[in-house]
């Protein structure tokens, strides 16, 4: 990172960040694409099994890789204000949290995971692979949330294109794994949708075993030394990192929670419409991973700019970042319209989940459009270590207007289902403005402190 002074040097050098997070985004994202595409090409009860689970943990795993990507921010600021001595130490306080946390959900897991899918009144055989997918994944917990922290230090350096390398390396580890451990392959069993936990154990554990590589020996990070001094555990540090990372984790929480939830309420519909909702919302998920890298870059690059005090150029920033996440979102947009039916096949062969994928499908058209604001502002902000009202408006839009909403159309109007993706899309929306207006409070406020400060001077 360092210090631009006009447009297109802002443009240059966003996008020297932007595109290897949007590359490693959909990579690491393919992981869960291949878990739930493959697994419905085995059946629509490892499909629907799969997507209970994924719907279970991706709430989880969000929540806590957002209060990890703490570490971003920290860096990055540490950076922009010339502190490079406090960045080892800041990794490594975040790498004692990410076990912790990491203990906790496993603890957690072992001590709900049957209540829960018992009141869901599952199918046997659905609930049966739902529970073995997320006992797979819980042997891959620790590794994954210490490559999130490794990962948001090398991103906070701007080095975004070492963690892309890290993740293409790792994709076809899963999606070979996921091959042999699904359908059986080489002499081993075959697991259906279980099979696809234990892969992505395999690859968790590989991606980060690369990311300690690249930190011990390649150049910057090198530098940092951060695995040379394993220094005390210090709960004031944690605290740091959870003051800034829980509202972003929560807020993050919120928003993918929903959808789990959503998912958990329609239990009460057929496996076949379980199974198509998750599909749609699988690929809907993949093209979210657009908005969210540019969501992640404006964290490194408006953190940067508020840490050297330069806070026009962070508010130029911010609206580049929101800019290009509004012209990806009608990009996605028009490929779920027009590859409608070619998507859904993607996932199925049975025609009646092939139709209600295609269906769900174009409600999600709408998603792209509100999560492609909503995103970028949430990085934004992140970038302004602004995040406690960014996690209230994530709970009054996801929860207070969009969950029940949706209910009330899904249970009482004749858009059944989809009543659900209804309500979530104007959640959504209303979201996006909320924290547009307030990205203006904070942009405001920090320019005209600064404006102050030099008259004061």
């Amino acid at each position: 990172m360092k210090e631009t002074t006009t447009l297109r040097q802002k443009i240059s050098q966003f996008l020297y960040v932007l595109v290897p997070i949007l590359v490693t985004q959909i990579a690491l994202y393919s992981m869960n694409l291949f878990d739930t595409m493959m697994s419905g090409n085995v059946s629509s009860n490892d499909l629907a099994g799969v997507a209970i689970g994924s719907s279970l943990w991706v709430p989880i795993f969000t929540g806590i890789s957002g209060i990890l990507m703490a570490i971003t921010p920290i860096v990055a600021q540490h950076l922009g204000a010339n502190n490079k001595k406090e960045v080892p130490y800041a990794v490594v306080q975040g790498i004692y949290l990410s076990i912790a946390l990491a203990i906790i959900v496993i603890i957690l897991g072992f001590l709900f995971l049957n209540p829960i899918l018992s009141l869901m009144n599952l199918d046997p055989v659905v609930e049966k692979i739902a529970r073995e997918y997320l006992i797979a994944l819980a042997i891959g917990v620790i590794p994954l949330f210490a490559y999130t922290v490794l990962r948001s230090f090398m991103d906070a350096l701007g080095h975004t294109r070492v963690t892309m390398i890290i993740t293409l390396l790792s994709l076809p580890i899963n999606i070979f794994f996921n091959y042999i451990l699904i359908f059986g392959k080489l002499g081993f069993p075959q697991l259906g949708g279980v099979g696809a936990g234990y892969a992505s154990t395999i690859t968790y554990i590989c991606i980060t075993l690369m990311a300690v590589y690249f930190i011990h020996r390649v150049t910057p990070f090198a530098e940092y030394q951060v695995f040379l001094n394993w220094f005390k555990v210090s709960f004031q540090s944690w605290k740091e990192i959870l003051k800034i990372g829980v509202p972003s984790g929560l807020a993050i929480f919120c928003e993918t929670s929903i959808f789990a939830a959503v998912t958990l309420l329609m239990a009460k519909f057929s496996t076949i419409t379980i199974a198509a909702h998750q599909a749609a919302l699988n690929f809907a998920s993949l093209l979210y991973m657009m908005p969210l890298s540019i969501s992640i870059a404006l964290t490194i690059t408006v953190g940067f700019e508020v840490g050297a005090k330069r806070f026009k150029d962070a508010r130029s920033y911010s609206y580049l970042g929101i800019s290009s996440g509004l012209i990806l979102g009608v990009l996605a947009s028009v490929i779920l319209f027009v590859f409608n039916k070619q998507v859904g096949m993607l996932y199925t062969t049975e025609p009646e989940v092939l139709d209600l994928i295609q269906q769900f499908l174009i409600y999600a058209i709408f998603f792209q459009l509100s999560d492609a604001i909503g995103a970028p502002i949430q990085g934004a902000l992140r970038g302004y270590k602004d995040v406690n009202v960014t996690f209230l408006l994530a709970v009054v839009s996801f929860w207070v207007i969009g969950l029940p909403l949706g209910y009330v159309l899904a249970k009482f109007t004749e858009f059944g289902p989809f009543g659900y993706w209804l309500g979530l899309i104007i959640g959504l929306a209303s979201g996006a403005v909320f924290l547009f207006l307030r990205l203006r409070v904070i942009q405001k406020r920090t320019i005209s402190s600064k404006t102050n400060l030099k008259i004061a001077g």
